[in-house]
Parts: C-alpha cells; structure tokens; sequence
C-alpha cells in the first residue's frame, strides 16, 4: 500500500534541490528547479525529453554541479565533486542500461569500486552479506550465478543490490521497467513500496504513466527544464500528466473495429528464419509469420530474445542461415541492405544514433541517407543544395521535428526530436514495408501521440508494418495480432482483441498458456 513508509514528521527532507539552474553553454538544462523527495515516499520525476530530468538526477547523483542553487541531504547542504561523494551520502543510482560485467559473479560485479574490500579482496564475505540483505528485501539472486546467467530482471536485482550493499538510502531508478515482462514490473514495484515502507527515498524515472501512478506517492513533472508541478498520486489521471507534461490535451485515437484478412499475396512473408546472434549462437529460430498489406503485426519479448536479429534479417543487415524473406512475392533473403530498402522495406533501428543517424552531421545530412544518389537530390554525381535543403525542411514541418533550424546537429536534438526525423526519412518514399523497432522508447508522450499518429496514417495508406516493441500498452493499442518472442522463437501469435496483460507476460517467460494453445 502507498503512503505507508516510516517517516518522521520532524525529519528533513531525504532530497532538497532548491532553486538548481543548470546551463550548457547557451542552453538551459534546468532553470530554477525546486524538488523535494521524502524519506518513506516513491516519488516519481517524469517529463518530455529534453525537459531536463537526466540532467537535474546527474547533479543528484554528483556527475555534474549546479550552477546556481543548493542541494541538501537530509537537511545538510552538500557540494559532491564526484560520483563517490554522492555514493559515500547514500545515494544509489540504477540506470536503465546496466553497468555490470558479463563474465564476472553477482559478488565479483558488486565488489567493482566498493571502497570497504581494502587491499583484501573477500568473495566470500561480500556473498554473506548479499544474501543477508537479498532476504531482508525480497531480491533473490545467487551471489555466485554469473551475470550473463541471469535474467534481465536478475540482472537489475543486482543493481540494486550493489548500491543497497554500499549503503544506500535514497535510489534513483532510470526507466527501471522498460526491459522487463509485466510479471516482472511488478515485482520490481513490490520491492520498491516494500523499500519505502522500510523508511528508504525512491525517485522513479518513467515515461510509462499508468505506472507511474501505481507505484509513486508524489509525482514532479519538468517541462523545458522547469518544474511545472508537484501532485498525489491519488486521484490524478494519465490523461492530467500528460497536460502537464506537453502543455496540451493529448487526443485519443479512434478504436479500430475492422479486422484484416490477407487476400492474395502478403506483402511481407517469414519463413523458417533463423538467424546467429553476435556470439555466433542460434539467435532466431524458425520464426514464420506473414503480413497484410494494411496490417500491423506486433512483436513482444523480453529484450534479447530475437527480435533484433529478426529485423536485422529481414532488413539485409544479418545473414540468414535457413529459410526465407519475401517481399511483395519476391524473395529478398540475404539481398544487400541497400536492394531491399529499393524494394520498398523501411527500416527504424533499434539504435537511432548508432545505426540510424549520424550524430555529428546536420538534419540535413541525415535526411538524405536514403535518397542521395537518387534525383531531385542528386544530379549525376553532383548534390542539389536547393534540392536538399526544400526535402529537409518538408520533413522537419510535416513530422514536427522541433530544431533550431536543418543545418543543427542530429546529437544536439532531444531524443525524440531524432526518433521523429529518423521516422520521417524511412517514410518519405512511402514503402510497402515498415520494421519499425522500439519506435517510441526513450521518447516522452507527445513525441510517441506524433509517431503513434504517423504508423496509424502508413496503415490506412496500405503498408504492412512490423512493430517490434517492449511497451505492451503500445502493442495492444497499434497491433492487429501480436507475435510473442521467447529464447529466438515466435511462441503464439494473438489477434490484439484477445490479448490481455496476463498472456502476453507469461509468452515473454516462455509459458504458453492454454488459451493460446487452443
């Protein structure tokens, strides 16, 4: 139950940032932000991005100094030069990509940068302890598994177990479900409200709203680096935080009552896919599927069950070792990225600045990637500036990408700024096929309502998309079927009007239930 942690009336504040200005070069990180986390509360931040909550949790966590204001812990004024200054205060920072060492033991991983092992290092000892506090807060993970062992979830048990084992009473958790089965959220949501209960300070970083309202006691929103309010959790809306966080009403899209039927030839067909993953192991197996012209076929998993070697497959970026990709009845199998991106396949990647964008380059740059050698942009084997600078500025207006201008650098845009121009690019030349992976992951409310927009459009124009994603509301609100991936292979396939919450988590940890097996 919320609200229920030990807090003493008397006490100070676990966390104080009073009036914090943050400024990088003429840009304004954060503009006088007032915040304040209890002791025994889960207080959630939440914001679009770019609103400045990295930033405002990096001054937090001692990775960065305020320029103007004050931060105090428990009453005390503190001015951390370091990360360790922050860690030596009690502060725990778990980030939404893990920092552990794959070929090391749970002990092995949490003795890294702990400064009480002395010149002595004591596996055993560290063991003995994690167990001891693995049992007082419910996060069972075997000190000696090795980390590449365990499950995502394990994974991020030990996380917390690494900045509980160094003294931790205030946590800072960064997008902490975003990898996990729903079966998994919430028992890291138990353990969070149990945490608090036992009197510890939570601050919870989430762009999923319904979450966000289950498990925090308060939630802050930033908006353009400011803080536009604070409010209970009680009796506040999604639909209220989503204001606050765009400053408008988001619009809710019309339910979709027509079902698809694939009459004559699929415009994408899988079949009997597999696939190595980086390691050289089987990373897809046998995976079939077809899609309508029209449809959108969902794919959900746990993170690194085959779903990115399956759009790096079908897209030419992996080789296939067994069956078939066919495109429009043509089949495309192992054909070089380029020649299937010409036969009408966009691709999103999952990596939008390490795969999809240059992030050096300009917007401009960037636009062109698929349509450089191609007229109006090129004549022969000349540029056209004109050209390029009329497609850029069609894209940034027509998929509102918010940037000071074409000529800015992709890195300096906000993260769903580069997601929307990435969108815009694989979309200009209005393809057959859509594989789109994670489209709106790290990418505040407004920013998915536009993309979520966009895939709906490319559906009524005919396309046939596959949406690789790990947000299930996102999922059940898009997807005609949905395709549940466990261990490299398609588990079930459900039309989205018999999906529910319940079934989808127990496909991602590979349990078939009996509806779907009938």
């Amino acid at each position: 139950m919320k609200g229920c942690g030990i807090v003493t009336e008397a006490r100070p504040p676990a966390v104080a940032l009073t009036q914090v200005t943050k400024r990088f070069g003429s840009v304004v990180a954060n503009r006088e932000v007032t915040f304040a986390a209890a002791w025994g509360d889960v207080h959630a931040l939440i914001g679009e991005n770019g609103a400045g909550k990295s930033t405002l949790m990096s001054i937090l966590a001692g990775m960065y100094r305020p320029d103007e204001g004050t931060v105090a812990i428990d009453g005390d004024i503190v001015q951390f030069r370091s990360p360790r200054d922050a860690i030596a205060r009690g502060i725990g920072m778990v980030y939404q990509h893990f920092m552990l060492v794959e070929s090391f033991t749970v002990a092995e991983n949490v003795m890294l940068g702990s400064t009480d092992t002395g010149t002595r290092l004591d596996p055993t000892g560290v063991s003995a302890k994690l167990r001891e506090i693995s049992a007082a807060y419910g996060l069972d993970v075997d000190p000696g598994a090795h980390i590449w062992q365990l499950s995502v979830g394990e994974q991020q048990r030990v996380e917390i177990l690494r900045a509980l084992y160094r003294g931790a009473r205030i946590l800072v958790l960064d997008e902490p479900t975003a990898v996990l089965t729903p079966q998994e959220s919430d028992q890291l949501i138990a353990t969070l409200r149990s945490l608090a209960a036992e009197g510890f300070c939570i601050i919870f970083i989430s762009h999923k709203l319904d979450e966000v309202v289950k498990v925090a006691d308060r939630i802050s929103v930033l908006r353009r680096g400011e803080l536009t309010g604070t409010v209970s959790s009680e009796g506040v809306s999604r639909r209220d935080l989503a204001r606050m966080m765009v400053g408008r009403e988001l619009v809710t899209p019309p339910a979709r009552t027509d079902a698809v039927t694939t009459i004559g030839e699929p415009a994408l067909r899988v079949e009997g896919l597999s696939a190595r993953g980086d390691k050289g192991l089987l990373a897809l197996n046998d995976v079939s599927f077809a899609i309508a012209p029209g449809e959108i076929l969902g794919v959900a998993g746990v993170a690194g069950n085959g779903q990115r070697e399956l759009a790096e497959t079908i897209t030419g970026e992996r080789k296939a070792i067994a069956g078939r990709v066919v495109v429009q009845g043509t089949d495309r199998t192992n054909a070089h990225p380029r020649l299937i991106a010409d036969a009408g396949v966009a691709h999103v990647p999952e990596d939008r600045l390490g795969t999809g964008l240059v992030g050096s380059r300009d917007l401009a740059d960037n636009a062109i990637i698929r349509a450089y050698q191609r007229s109006p942009i090129a004549r022969g084997p000349l540029l056209v500036s004109g050209a390029i600078a009329r497609f850029t500025d069609r894209l940034i207006e027509g998929y509102d990408v918010k940037t000071p201008g074409r000529s800015t650098r992709i890195r300096d845009l906000s993260g769903g700024n580069q997601q929307k121009l990435l969108i815009a690019r694989e979309l200009a030349g209005e393809p057959n096929v859509i594989v789109a992976v994670h489209p709106t992951r790290g990418v505040d409310v407004g920013a998915a309502e536009t993309i979520h927009d966009v895939l709906r459009a490319q559906r009524e124009r005919g396309a046939a998309t596959l949406l690789i994603s790990e947000d299930l509301e996102e999922l059940m609100t898009l997807c005609d079927r949905i395709a549940v991936m466990y261990e490299g292979r398609i588990v079930g396939i459900i039309p989205t009007w018999q999906a529910t919450t319940e079934v989808i988590g127990e496909l991602m940890a590979g349990i078939v239930p009996e509806e779907v097996l009938a």
